[in-house]
């Protein structure tokens, strides 16, 4: 790579030659769009599931050089899209070296890089900012100031340098300016001040801010980018009209579609590469199950739509599952750490948290309509990999009279020893996608596996203490020989009775 011009003069030569190119923020970002797409590689790497919904409006929004919205639920991978536009930037531009609005050395913007240019010349020395310093991103709160966001004047800087206060050389940059050239990224918009929403017009109508009341104006270059959630137009705050008739585009965004779109980013995101001399081997309906706990919370009635529940729920479960197992292997002494789907039941905390509830969960609460949920999952799993097997041998045993204690922290061995004597349960459990020769750890895991399946199905049944047994048959109720007031109620019409007990 040829070396970078070093001073003003050697600047100057090389946009003559055009080795280097001087263009505006949202001309650099569409134009190396554009070299992507015509390359054919990823243009967000790492965002997974929005290649036919969410990238493509975010490429229509970028080639019409547009400040955009992204609209979604938490954990929808809002301030990460928003972080991957960094990738579309040059690798660095030239600076006025010690800028605070990185000014271009030839067209600067605050007096103080103009009287520098005009002190030094061509022998001026140029500086160059990479493109992960043009990214500058801000959490909107409900106590951010004019002053935070677009700047003020600093009277004390005014009386030092003995100045007027409308002096350029007396400003206060706030961080919208010290983006120039770069990126702006605002996340959570509506919990920003409606006063503040307003301050922003003028950069997104006009390209330029006002600071207070003085005639300094700086015609700033920058991209605008925001996100939001839904929820907070009405919650925390909104986004005013003005506003948001001056963003060009609004994109929605969304959770995952399909449970592997969601356990790829869950493999992507969760931390399970863990230090020391055990081997982690974990199974594929672990993996399943643990991404079915998020999209059977997110259709539960009793957990809150307007809420969302984020992709970081599993990411969380994931790790606290493995930890889990990771915790009985070092008791155990064992080498292979194989999660079970009683780590699930185990890693509560990484799920109560992840969601709010309504009304009807709030009476049940967290932990119960948490377990119920993972229940609901494991069933939704344990179905799909045992479609058309014939388990009822193994149902029978426990129908039967048989009954097996367990608990999260048996050992892989002791669990297998325990469960021998259940007719093919661990021929069923081979089936649930195992190696042929599977560590001791891994059956185990298969083995509670279906056993969890088949009291998700409601075959068996599990008390609080770890013990299967056979379900029981609901018995029909008997009519009492004597009416009695809390048993029997007449119907409002006819002359038919129900009975409760």
């Amino acid at each position: 790579m040829p070396s970078r011009p070093g001073s003003l003069e050697q600047l100057r030569a090389a946009v003559a030659d055009g080795s280097v190119r001087r263009r505006s923020v949202k001309d650099e970002i569409r134009e190396n769009l554009i070299e992507r797409l015509r390359n054919g590689g990823p243009l967000f790497p790492g965002i997974i599931g929005y290649d036919d919904t969410v990238v493509p409006q975010i490429v229509n929004a970028v080639l019409s050089k547009h400040n955009f919205i992204l609209l979604g639920l938490r954990g929808q991978a809002k301030s990460r899209i928003l972080r991957a536009l960094t990738t579309l930037l040059d690798d660095a531009v030239p600076v006025v070296p010690g800028c605070e609005i990185h000014d271009d050395p030839l067209a600067p913007l605050c007096a103080a890089c103009r009287q520098r240019v005009r002190d030094e010349g061509d022998a001026m020395e140029v500086g160059w900012l990479g493109r992960d310093a043009r990214f500058v991103e801000k959490l909107a709160t409900p106590d951010v100031t004019i002053a935070d966001m677009i700047g003020d004047l600093d009277p004390i800087k005014a009386a030092r340098s003995r100045l007027t206060l409308g002096d350029e050389l007396t400003i206060h940059y706030g961080l919208l300016p010290r983006a120039n050239r770069g990126i702006f990224a605002i996340n959570e918009l509506p919990d920003l001040a409606g006063k503040i929403q307003v301050g922003l017009f003028n950069i997104l109508q006009e390209g330029d801010v006002q600071i207070k009341g003085y005639p300094v104006r700086l015609p700033l270059d920058v991209m605008m980018v925001f996100s939001a959630n839904p929820e907070d137009y009405t919650a925390r705050g909104k986004i005013i009209t003005p506003l948001k008739d001056r963003i060009g585009s609004e994109i929605r965004t969304h959770y995952p579609a399909t449970r592997h779109e969601g356990m790829a980013i869950t493999t992507q995101e969760a931390w399970t590469t863990r230090t020391g001399n055990l081997e982690l081997q974990i199974p594929d309906f672990v993996r399943e199950i643990v991404e079915e706990v998020a999209f059977q919370a997110r259709k539960d009635a009793r957990v809150d739509k307007r809420s969302g529940v984020s992709q970081r729920l599993p990411i969380s479960l994931l790790e606290n599952v493995v930890s889990n197992a990771e915790r009985r292997a070092l008791l155990a002494d064992e080498p292979v750490v194989a999660p079970r789907v009683t780590d699930i039941y185990a890693a509560l905390p990484a799920i109560t948290g992840k969601f709010e509830l309504e009304y009807e969960g709030e009476l049940r609460g967290a932990d119960t309509v948490a377990r119920e949920i993972i229940r609901a999952a494991v069933g939704a799993v344990f179905s799909g990999v045992f479609a058309g097997v014939d388990y009822a041998h193994v149902a029978e045993w426990f129908e039967l009279g048989g009954t097996i204690q367990v608990d999260d922290t048996l050992a892989a061995r002791e669990l297998l020893e325990r469960t021998a004597v259940v007719q093919g349960l661990h021929d069923l459990a081979r089936q649930a996608g195992v190696p042929k020769t599977p560590a001791p750890a891994v059956l185990a895991s298969a083995v509670d596996f279906v056993l969890e399946g088949l009291c998700a199905q409601k075959k068996i049944s599990r008390s609080d203490d770890w013990q299967y047994q056979g379900v029981e048959q609901p018995r029909r109720p008997q009519r009492p020989s004597q009416p009695d007031s809390m048993l029997e109620r007449e119907m409002p019409t006819g002359n038919k009775k129900k009975y409760y007990n």
